[in-house]
């Protein structure tokens, strides 16, 4: 049976590559539908698609992960995978469509869940920030807190893979994907006033970051409702580098060693099942991180 993707908020599906991936549903929050509807809603999809994975941020309001989880044992179902991503909104929205569009492949459910661990490995995730005096997902320096109650300072920020702060407009730039990305951008309310030279802030991100990361394309989308909060600021310019190509994604995951999980059954790739959160049996051997399978890209 198919696979259904799932996220927390209506900006978390992007639009479509192609004609054949399917939309992600919405799963409303609890002051936006009553937990019976929530239910029914779920039981059904169930139903008709077999098997459902949620990603969300794992800085996701405690009150909806909560729900998640309510539905998940109320319906006493096994085929429900609760997902939570060390990645920013944006970011998560970005892994949501790879999902989506390896789902019409050949992969089982269990290995599908699972390589939202492994495809996010590969999400160069950040943001154009007006301040960072209150961003505290990412390390910051008491030098650069400093600077951000300076009048135009701007700061560039990678979260993930590699947390990594620059000024904007100093000779220290963010550190590269190595491998041909794509880009994802949405634009908070950051001003567009001139920084030096007398470009506008927001063509650091579209004019300047992306050239220098040999980015293919740039698509804009509306910015997630949980940025601001994400971020510390609802000045932003948040963005994100992926892989575009599905054959490359859907051979990413293929290269991986399968396991079965000996408590539920399911098919699964990496250290721990997606959909009971059992960790791989090996014996007396440590189970390998995801990373340590992680095939190479080198080239872009």
């Amino acid at each position: 049976m198919p696979t259904a993707i799932a996220v927390t908020g209506r900006e978390l599906v992007l639009p479509p590559p192609d004609g054949q991936t399917p939309s992600a549903v919405v799963l409303r929050p609890p002051d936006a539908q009553l937990l019976d509807d929530a239910l029914a809603e779920v039981g059904t999809l169930l139903d008709q698609q077999g098997y459902l994975v949620v990603l969300y941020p794992a800085a996701t309001p405690a009150a909806v992960v909560r729900r998640l989880h309510t539905v998940r044992s109320v319906l006493e179902t096994d085929r429900m995978a609760l997902l939570p991503l060390e990645l920013p909104p944006l970011a998560v929205a970005v892994l949501a469509r790879q999902l989506r569009q390896l789902s019409v492949s050949d992969f089982s459910p269990g290995v599908l869940a699972c390589a939202a661990r492994l495809l996010s490995h590969y999400i160069h995730a950040g943001a154009l920030l007006g301040s960072v005096a209150k961003l505290d997902r990412v390390p910051v320096s008491l030098t650069s807190h400093v600077k951000s109650w300076m009048p135009g300072a701007h700061f560039g920020v990678l979260a993930h893979p590699t947390p990594h702060l620059v000024k904007v407009g100093g000779a220290t730039e963010l550190p590269a994907p190595g491998y041909a990305t794509s880009m994802t951008v949405a634009r908070g309310q950051l001003s567009s006033h001139g920084f030096g030279g007398g470009a506008g802030h927001d063509d650091w991100v579209t004019g300047a970051l992306a050239p220098a990361w040999g980015v293919r394309a740039v698509e804009e989308v509306p910015l997630p409702a949980e940025s601001a909060r994400w971020w510390g600021t609802p000045k932003l310019i948040e963005f994100a580098a992926a892989i575009p190509d599905l054959s490359v994604l859907y051979q990413l995951v293929a290269s991986v060693r399968r396991e079965e999980c000996h408590w539920c059954g399911f098919e699964l790739i990496g250290d721990r099942c997606a959909f009971c959160s059992c960790p791989v049996a090996r014996g007396d051997e440590i189970p390998a991180l995801l990373m340590s399978q992680r095939p190479a890209l080198t080239s872009r």
